[in-house]
């Protein structure tokens, strides 16, 4: 299995971001800044689901079709969960590799890890199979629990067609006709459902840090 650079994860991204400007047309550049700003402007971060709230119940499938509930999952220690856009985003990707990689030490501290994604069954174990992910990787179909976190948003028409045309076809990843994702988001849940850190941002390219999510929780050893 390949061990991610030991770099701060915004580190790598932003690598990933620099490499993306040098070798992308700047037209196709303009189209995603301008998505970002738009979804920025709309006030999307201001809504998500927040820190000392109730965080809602699901029941989701994992890859090989296995029902899994946040109840199930809380009984057994705090919870890390991170919604990802799809297999598709290279900083998805590379966000999940890096929690992949420390899987010990969110063991060590008595939590599990869960990513969710409205990805169907078939292409979240595609994610699962290429990046040797060992925690849960959950299907949430039409956005539906990602919804009730407050993270859901609409790809506006303009992009829909730029999707398309770097081959991105977000309607038959998720197995669906809706054209709409969720904000990448990471989320500390206590066993007792509160909602101790919540994070999502309208810029793609910017992700938290796994190594402050991890002090947040105690160690166990």
């Amino acid at each position: 299995m390949k061990v991610i650079n030991a770099l701060p994860l915004q580190d790598i991204l932003d690598e990933i971001t620099a490499n993306t400007r040098q070798l992308v047309q700047p037209e196709r550049l303009a189209i995603s800044e301008r998505a970002v700003q738009e979804l920025l402007l709309s006030g999307v971060e201001s809504r998500i689901l927040p820190v000392d709230a109730k965080a809602p119940a699901f029941e989701l499938q994992d890859y090989t079709g296995k029902l899994v509930r946040s109840s199930d999952l809380l009984a057994l220690g705090p919870l890390v969960l991170k919604f990802f856009r799809g297999r598709w985003c290279p900083y998805c990707a590379t966000e999940l590799e890096a929690w992949r990689d420390l899987q010990g030490k969110v063991r060590e501290r008595g939590a599990i890890f869960v990513a969710i994604s409205p990805q169907t069954i078939r292409h979240n174990d595609f994610t699962a199979d290429q990046h040797s992910l060992p925690f849960p990787v959950l299907s949430d179909p039409g956005c539906a629990v990602a919804a009730s976190f407050g993270l859901v948003y609409s790809v506006p028409p303009y992009l829909q067609r730029h999707y398309r045309s770097i081959l991105v076809n977000i309607p038959f990843v998720n197995g669906d006709d809706k054209w709409i994702l969720p904000l990448p988001a990471t989320y500390v849940i206590a066993q007792n459902g509160v909602i101790l850190r919540a994070e999502a941002y309208a810029d793609f390219r910017v992700r938290p840090e796994p190594r402050t999510i991890l002090d947040m929780l105690p160690n166990q050893r």
